[in-house]
């Protein structure tokens, strides 16, 4: 069995569990997906069962209270606790119980712009982790969740940081340890409409800036890292408009459409007619992945337009599929240069062609 190579953080929302359903069978084995759960998700053990074989997501239920929904060994699927280092001593005793029951270990989850702590008091943090669950360091994936990366001072803030937990994290037989961050703006409603709009992969560039440490690569797929200590889902849900969020080598296109009247099929054929033809199109072109062969059919016209969770899971479907053809494809090992965006570190958005910019 392949090992996974990505660990993207995703809701629990029907339009990004249905790009997982639909990963193929060679893909869903090198996906480890973290999935949030949040009170008002609803049948999520059923929907597990549909995943494809040997794609097996961790689940985090931190935002449930106690009680039967959050203690997986009664979900009936096999799955991965995901572990908070401030969990109480009867969530990592259920915690426990589910790594027994399914055999598969767990993921502790430190998220950096909460769990500040020193070395020794992190240390502290985790042997309990072990203890309450019975789990040996290396039945543990360590995620280290870095949270909101979306402008260079974000980057400059927090890699100094990561570094610092990653080599904290040497001191420890980890199975796996993966940083993870998100890149995608929490609004795009101030974006402009009816022609592409680029914005960079904060995300995708900070971890190419941590290539040395050999740590796994996350992120938070073609959502916004929930800021602060505002939890996964609930950040601005945005406007009704059509909206593809297409990912690319170093940035995300955002199509964002209004035009052609109110007819909602007709604009987003006209956003997938406009998308197909633009040069960010993969040469295989629906073949890249199910999203991208959905897309094309609306750009043909053969189906409706669908609804917004339509939209999520064909964006999400792509950016999986890209994601991983990065990974997988030929390393490039050289530190990148200062990123775009000027010396004052504020992103500014591209239009029409690719941003190119050098050293």
């Amino acid at each position: 069995m392949a090992e996974p190579v990505y660990r993207p953080i995703l809701t629990s929302r029907r339009g990004e569990l249905e790009a997982l359903v639909h990963l193929d069978s060679a893909a869903a084995p090198l996906v480890a997906p973290v999935l949030h759960v949040s009170p008002a998700d609803s049948g999520l053990p059923e929907l597990l069962g549909r995943l494809p074989a040997g794609l097996v997501p961790a689940v985090d239920v931190c935002a449930l209270p106690d009680g039967p929904d959050a203690e997986l060994a009664r979900w009936g699927v096999p799955v991965l606790p995901v572990i908070g280092l401030s969990c109480g001593d009867r969530r990592l005793a259920a915690h426990g119980t589910a790594c027994r029951a399914y055999a598969r270990g767990a993921v502790v989850r430190l998220r950096v712009g909460r769990d500040r702590a020193g070395p020794d008091a992190t240390t502290s943090a985790v042997e309990r982790v072990w203890r309450r669950t019975g789990l040996l360091p290396e039945q543990c994936d360590l995620l280290v969740d870095a949270g909101d990366v979306c402008c260079a001072a974000d980057l400059r803030t927090a890699e100094p940081r990561v570094r610092r937990l990653v080599d904290w994290a040497c001191r420890h037989a980890w199975r796996t340890v993966t940083v993870a961050a998100g890149g995608m703006p929490p609004s795009l409603s101030r974006l402009g409409t009816d022609e592409p709009v680029r914005v960079d992969r904060w995300d995708w560039q900070f971890g190419r800036r941590l290539t040395d440490l050999g740590v796994g690569y996350g992120d938070y797929g073609v959502a916004p890292a929930p800021p602060g200590d505002v939890e996964p889902g609930d950040v601005e849900p945005g406007d009704r408009l059509p909206t593809v969020r297409y990912t690319a080598d170093d940035g995300w296109w955002i199509y964002r459409w209004s035009r052609r009247g109110g007819r909602g099929d007709e604009r987003f054929a006209d956003l997938c007619r406009a998308l197909v033809a633009a040069p960010h199109w993969p040469p295989a072109g629906a073949g890249f992945s199910w999203g991208d062969q959905e897309l094309l059919r609306r750009a043909r016209r053969v189906t409706g337009a669908g609804s917004p969770v339509n939209w999520t899971a064909w964006s999400t479907s792509h950016h999986l599929a890209h994601v991983l053809a990065a990974l997988t494809g030929p390393v490039d090992r050289r530190r990148p240069g200062p990123p775009p965006g000027g010396e004052d570190g504020f992103t500014r958005p591209h239009r029409g062609g690719e941003h190119r910019w050098t050293r």
